[in-house]
This record gives C-alpha cells, structure tokens and sequence, in this order.
C-alpha cells in the first residue's frame, strides 16, 4: 500500500507541475512589442505582431481585445483563440492630429 501511495503522489506532483508549464502566457497588446507579441499570441507571426504594433502607434491603445480584428491579417477566430493571453491596460492615447487648415476664401472682384 506504501509503494502506492508514494506513485500517487508523484503521479499528482507530476501533473501539477505540467499543469503549470501549460498555462498561458500573457501580454499587454497595449505595451509589448512585437517581438513579445509574437511569441505569446498563437497564430500571429512577426509581421502580424508588427502590424499590431503598427497600427497602435498610428490609432492609439487598444480598448478591447475585439479591435485586433482592425489590424489587417487578424480575424476574430485569432482573437478568440488569444482571449485568455491578451491584457488590456495602459498604452499609449491616440497621436494628436492636427486640425483642418480652413478652406481658402473664394477671391472676390474688385471693381
């Protein structure tokens, strides 16, 4: 009984331990860079990751993880995927854009 009790318990200490090596990895889409993007989020290689980044720097942080689908290559079967690894916080506003130059005033004629 002894020697049964000591494989039940490896057995158990072994399957927490690999329970733990399989847990998700997560990453802030609002602060990593691409090289982190790509290496935690599944489906999403260096250009995507860097398309990500991108688009972030010219849009601003990210409000939800559903606005990954803007990026061009990133559908919501990826997103769905990257749920449980994707945080959002933080980040960077939107770059300040300059306002309108005023529509120049017709010329008018002089008399």
């Amino acid at each position: 009984m002894s020697k049964f009790v000591t494989l039940l318990q490896a057995l158990v200490l072994s399957l927490l331990l690999a329970g733990s090596a399989y847990a998700a990895e997560k990453v802030n889409i609002n602060t990593a860079d691409a090289a982190t993007i790509d290496r935690v989020l599944l489906n999403i290689g260096k250009s995507k990751a860097e398309a990500i980044v991108a688009y972030r720097k010219a849009n601003g942080a990210f409000r939800s993880a559903e606005q990954l689908t803007l990026v061009k290559g990133i559908g919501l079967k990826t997103v769905e995927k990257n749920r449980d690894r994707i945080v959002i916080t933080g980040g960077a506003p939107a770059p300040a854009r300059k306002p309108a130059t005023p529509a120049a005033r017709p010329a008018t004629a002089k008399r």
